[in-house]
C-alpha cells in the first residue's frame, strides 16, 4: 500500500482549543484613569500612559482584578498568591508601545475547569489559566476589502488600547465544532451572570480564537496547530472550526503538511485564509513589566469574593427545572438569552411557567433575532407578558392575536400595556356563541362542498371551513369554539 493510500485511508479526530477574550465592564482602562466608553471621536479617551509616552507609569485597576479573581473562582480555578504582568513585545501599529502588557509565566488564575452542557450530558473542559491583559487600539484599512490587503491607507485610533482585557485559555480537550459552540456559550452565560462583561460577540467585547490541529484516531501526539480568528458569533465559530477540519484533512490525506500560521474566518466566503505566519513564544520576548508590581490578592478578599458569587448557569438550570417544570432545552434557551430574570418576574406578576418560557423562547426570541438585538434587551415589562398570557388563557385573544399584540407591546418600548391595545384595535376574541353559530351555519351553506367532504369522512377537509370562518370574523373568532361548532354540526367524531 502507497504512502498516500493510507493518508487517505486515516481517519483523523480535531483537537480544539479556545482563546477568548472578555472586555471588562470597567470604567477605566486597565492602567490608567482614560474612560472606557465607547462613541467618542478617534484618539479622544488617551493618555500618556495608554500611549507608551516615555516616563509614564502604569496603575493596576483593582476592579479588572477583582472581575478575574471571580471569574476564576466560577471556573473552580486556583487563584494564584502572586501574579506577575509581563510585556509581551511586537511591533504592530494599534499597540503604541510596541508591546502590550499582558501575563505570561505566572498568571492570576490557574487549573480551573468548565463544565459544558451537551445533549448526551455534561462534559468537563480544563482550563489551563485565565490571565489579565490590556486590548490593543483599532485599525481602519481604507480600501473596497476593508483588510489591510488592498487597503488605500490605514488609520489607527487608540481609543481601545488599554481597556481591561481577561483572556480564558483551554485545553485541547473539545474535539467538534458544536462542543467548541457549546464551551463558548456556557462560558458567555457565566461571564453575563457575574455581571462583568456584557459579553457580546457580535460587538467585540467577547472574541474568541480557536487552535485546531488533526491527528490520527488513536494516537496522543498533538498534530500542528492553526489559530483561527475573527468568528463574532456562535454560529460563526462552529462553520469556522468545520471548514479548517475539512482543509487540514485534505491536506493531510493528498500528502501535505499543515502549516503552523494564524488564519482569518472570511464569514463571506465561509473559508479561512492565511493572516500570517504563527508566531512562537520566543519571537514575544516575554519579560517581567520593571512598573508594575506582582499582584498577591488578600487571601480573605479571596473567599469573601467567593461567597458572593451568584448563582452560576449550572446550578441555575437545575433550580428552574425542578421548581417550574421546564424542560432542558427551554431552561437553557432562557439561560443563553439572558431572559432568566424576566421568566420568574413574569411568573411572580401571575403567568403560567410553562407559558412565560413559550412565549419568551420562541415569540419573544424571534422577535428579538428579527431586529437585531440581544434578548436580554427587549423592551418588555414582566407585569406586560403575563397580562397578555392571561388574556389568551381566558380567551379574550386567540394566540396569532396575541402576537400581534405582543409586537405592538415591543414595538412601543413596553410603553403600551395589552389590555390597552386589544381595547383601542378592538381585538377581542369573538367567543360569542349565538354569533359564532350563525357565522359557522353561514360558512357551511357556502361552502358546501367541503362540509360534504367532512360528512363523507375527510376530516382534514375542516380546515377550509375553520379558515373560511376566521376570515369572515377577521381573525378574532375563538378557533376551539369554530371548530367545536364545526364537528358537532358536520357530525366529525
Amino acid at each position: 500500500m502507497t504512502t498516500t493510500t493510507v493518508e487517505q485511508a486515516t481517519r483523523y479526530e480535531a483537537v480544539i482549543g479556545l482563546e477568548v477574550h472578555v472586555e471588562l465592564s470597567t470604567r477605566t482602562k486597565m492602567f490608567c484613569g482614560c474612560a472606557t466608553d465607547f462613541g467618542g471621536d478617534p484618539n479622544t479617551r488617551t493618555c500618556e500612559v495608554c500611549l507608551g509616552h516615555p516616563g509614564s507609569l502604569p496603575v493596576v485597576n483593582a476592579g479588572a482584578v477583582e472581575s478575574a479573581i471571580r471569574l476564576g473562582l466560577a471556573l473552580d480555578c486556583e487563584i494564584s498568591p502572586s501574579s506577575q504582568f509581563h510585556r509581551k513585545n511586537y511591533f504592530y501599529p494599534d499597540m503604541p508601545k510596541n508591546y502590550q502588557i499582558s501575563q505570561y509565566d505566572v498568571p492570576i488564575c490557574l487549573r480551573g475547569h468548565l463544565d459544558v452542557p451537551l445533549d448526551e450530558g455534561a462534559r468537563r473542559i480544563g482550563i489551563t489559566r485565565v490571565h489579565m491583559e490590556e486590548d490593543t487600539g483599532k485599525s481602519l484599512h481604507v480600501g473596497t476589502s476593508g483588510r489591510i490587503r488592498g487597503a488605500e491607507y490605514s488609520l489607527v485610533d487608540y481609543n481601545r488600547a488599554g481597556i481591561p482585557l481577561l483572556e480564558c485559555v483551554s485545553e485541547p480537550d473539545l474535539r467538534t465544532s458544536e462542543e467548541a459552540r457549546a464551551y463558548l456559550a456556557e462560558l458567555r452565560a457565566i461571564v453575563l451572570a457575574l455581571a462583568i462583561s456584557d459579553a457580546k460577540l457580535e460587538e467585540g467585547s467577547m472574541r474568541c480564537d480557536a487552535n485546531v490541529s488533526l491527528r490520527p484516531v488513536g494516537h496522543t501526539v498533538f498534530g500542528t496547530r492553526v489559530e483561527i480568528k475573527n468568528m463574532n458569533s456562535l454560529r460563526s465559530l462552529g462553520r469556522a472550526i468545520d471548514h479548517e477540519i475539512a482543509r487540514q484533512t485534505d491536506l493531510l490525506r493528498s500528502g501535505h503538511e499543515v502549516m503552523q500560521e494564524t488564519r482569518h474566518w472570511d464569514e463571506d466566503r465561509q473559508v479561512t485564509s492565511t493572516l500570517r505566519t504563527k508566531e512562537a513564544v520566543d519571537d514575544y520576548r516575554y519579560f517581567p513589566d520593571p512598573d508594575l508590581l506582582p499582584v498577591r490578592p488578600d487571601p480573605g478578599w479571596i473567599d469573601r469574593l467567593r461567597d458572593g458569587l451568584p448563582e452560576l448557569p449550572a446550578a441555575l438550570r437545575a433550580r428552574l427545572a425542578e421548581r417550574y417544570g421546564l424542560a432542558p432545552p427551554q431552561v437553557a434557551t432562557l439561560n443563553r438569552n439572558g431572559l432568566v430574570g424576566l421568566f420568574e418576574a413574569a411568573v411572580k406578576a401571575g403567568g403560567g411557567p410553562v407559558d412565560v418560557a413559550n412565549w419568551l423562547t420562541n415569540e419573544v426570541t424571534g422577535w428579538a433575532t428579527a431586529q437585531g438585538i440581544d434578548p436580554s434587551t427587549v423592551p418588555l415589562p414582566a407585569a406586560h407578558l403575563a397580562q397578555l398570557i392571561g388574556l389568551v388563557g381566558d380567551g379574550t385573544l386567540s394566540s396569532k392575536l396575541a402576537r400581534q399584540v405582543l409586537d405592538e407591546v415591543l414595538e412601543s418600548g413596553g410603553a403600551s400595556m395589552p389590555k390597552q391595545i386589544v381595547e383601542a384595535r378592538g381585538l377581542a376574541q369573538m367567543s360569542d356563541a349565538g354569533e359564532l353559530e350563525r357565522i359557522v351555519d353561514q360558512v357551511i351553506t357556502e361552502q358546501d362542498e367541503a362540509a360534504q367532504r367532512v360528512r363523507d369522512g375527510n376530516a382534514k377537509a375542516i380546515g377550509a371551513l375553520v379558515g373560511a370562518v376566521m376570515r369572515a370574523t377577521q381573525g378574532k373568532a375563538n378557533p376551539q369554539m369554530v371548530n367545536q361548532l364545526l364537528r358537532e354540526r358536520l357530525t366529525v367524531s
